[in-house]
C-alpha cells in the first residue's frame, strides 16, 4: 500500500491540490497498465501483471473519490466510482478462480499427503502462486477450455498423480477421495476461469470500457474539484478521520474477544451451517477489509507529500484481512463442490474435509488480525509506527 514514488506536493498545499496530485498520479498508473496490457500480446505474465496495475489504480481511485467526495464534483465521482467497480470486478474474477483453484489443490496434497499436487494448476502447465492480496505474484491464464464434464452431474476421473503415495492411518480416506475431489474443483473452477476470462476481454473491447478510459485520461490532466476544495490541507484530514472513525466502529463490533483465543471453532462450526449463515457471520469482516483500504488510501492522500503511505503495521492486518477472504471463498467453494449430484462418498468426504481445514484458515486469520490489531492499537509506548491507528 505504499506509494512511495508520489511527487512530493508544494509547502502548505490545499486540499485541491493534493488531491488532484493523488487522483492525477493514480490517473497515469491506471493508463500505464493500460498501455502495457495492449502491449503484452500472448504473453500472459505480463497480461497478468498490467491487469494487477489497472485494478490497484482503479481501487485507489475509487477510495479516493468515495473518502473525499465532498471535495469533488459528486455528480462526476459518482459516476466514475460505479465504472471502475464494474471494471474491478471483471478483470479481478479470472484471477480469483486460479488463485481458489491453487489453494484449494495445495490444501488437499497437504491434507492428503500427496506429492505433487493433483491436476495441473493452470492452462499454461505451470505453477501458480496463491493468494489475491494486491501487489502480490498472480497465476497467468491463457483461457484454455476446460476438461469436458462428466454425464450425469457424477465424479470426474481421478487426477494422475505421479509418484503420488497414500498417506498412512487416517489419510487413507482422505486419499482416496482426493484425487477425484481435486478434478471435481478443477473442472468447476476452470470452467468459471475461463468464463470470467471471456468476460473480461468482452469488456475490455466495450464501448463501456473506452468510456471509462477516457475519463480516467481526462482525470489525469483535470481534476473536476467542488467549488470548496480550495480550503485548507487540513480539510483533507477532517474528511479522512471520518473514514478512520468508520473503521474503528465497525472493527468494535467483531467478536475480537473470542478471536484472541486460537482454535475457538466458531468459524468452523457456523461455516458448517447453510451457505446464507456462513456468509452473513463472514460478512462484517470483509467490511472491515473494505473499510481498512479505504482508510489505507487516504492515509495516503493525507502524506502525499513525503511520499510516505499507511504504516507498516497497518499494511499487515489488512494483508490478513486478504488472507480471510481468501479461506472464506475457498470454503465456499469446496462447499459448493461437495453439492454436487451423486459424487462418491469418498469424494464427499474429502471436501468436507477440505471445507473444514478452510474454515479454520479463516478463525487463524482472525486470530491474527486481532494481535495485528491490538498491537497496532496498544503498543506498550504508544502507537507503534507515525500512522497507527487509535484505540476503538
Amino acid at each position: 500500500m505504499h506509494n512511495h514514488d508520489l511527487p512530493p506536493a508544494p509547502r502548505a498545499a490545499g486540499a485541491d491540490q493534493v488531491l488532484a496530485g493523488y487522483l492525477q498520479k493514480q490517473a497515469g498508473d491506471f493508463l500505464r497498465g493500460l498501455r502495457l496490457h495492449g502491449e503484452c500480446g500472448a504473453d500472459t505474465h505480463g497480461a497478468a501483471d498490467a491487469a494487477r496495475t489497472l485494478r490497484g489504480a482503479a481501487h485507489r481511485i475509487r477510495g479516493t473519490l468515495h473518502t473525499f467526495r465532498a471535495l469533488l464534483d459528486p455528480a462526476w465521482a459518482d459516476q466514475l466510482r460505479t465504472e471502475l467497480a464494474w471494471l474491478s470486478g471483471v478483470l479481478a474474477e479470472e484471477h480469483a478462480c486460479t488463485a481458489r483453484l491453487t489453494r484449494l489443490l495445495d490444501a488437499l496434497a497437504r491434507l492428503s499427503g500427496t506429492q505433487p499436487v493433483p491436476a495441473a494448476r493452470t492452462s499454461a502447465g505451470g505453477p501458480a502462486t496463491a493468494g489475491r492480496a494486491e501487489g502480490r505474484p498472480t497465476p497467468e491464464d491463457t483461457g484454455a477450455d476446460p476438461a469436458p464434464a462428466p454425464a450425469s452431474g457424477a465424479d470426474p476421473a481421478p487426477a494422475p498423480v505421479s509418484g503420488a503415495a497414500p498417506a498412512a492411518g487416517r489419510r487413507g480416506a482422505l486419499t482416496v477421495g482426493g484425487a477425484r475431489a481435486g478434478a471435481l474443483l478443477e473442472r468447476q473452477l476452470t470452467l468459471g476461469r475461463t468464463r470470467a476470462h471471456s468476460a473480461a476481454l468482452q469488456a475490455l473491447g466495450s464501448s463501456r470500457f473506452h468510456a471509462v478510459a477516457d475519463a480516467v485520461a481526462l482525470l489525469a490532466s483535470e481534476v473536476p474539484l467542488a467549488a470548496t476544495a480550495g480550503a485548507p490541507g487540513a480539510a483533507l484530514a477532517a474528511h479522512a478521520e471520518i473514514a478512520e472513525r468508520r473503521l474503528l466502529d465497525a472493527i468494535t463490533a467483531l467478536p475480537l474477544a473470542r478471536a484472541a483465543h486460537p482454535y475457538n471453532a466458531e468459524a468452523l462450526v457456523h461455516g458448517l451451517a447453510t451457505a446464507s449463515a456462513g456468509e452473513a457471520q463472514d460478512a462484517p469482516w470483509h467490511q472491515v477489509r473494505h473499510l481498512l483500504r479505504l482508510h489505507a488510501y487516504a492515509q495516503e492522500v493525507l502524506h502525499a507529500r513525503g511520499g510516505t503511505g499507511p504504516g507498516r503495521r497497518l499494511v499487515t492486518a489488512g494483508r490478513t484481512l486478504d488472507r480471510h477472504r481468501d479461506a472464506a471463498e475457498a470454503a465456499a467453494a469446496a462447499a459448493t463442490a461437495a453439492r454436487t449430484p451423486r459424487i462418491a462418498p469418498a469424494t464427499a468426504y474429502a471436501l468436507g474435509v477440505l471445507h473444514a481445514d478452510q474454515r479454520h484458515e479463516v478463525e487463524a486469520a482472525r486470530f491474527a488480525f486481532q494481535r495485528a490489531w491490538q498491537e497496532v492499537a496498544h503498543g506498550p509506548d504508544g502507537p507503534r509506527d507515525e500512522h497507527a491507528l487509535a484505540a476503538p
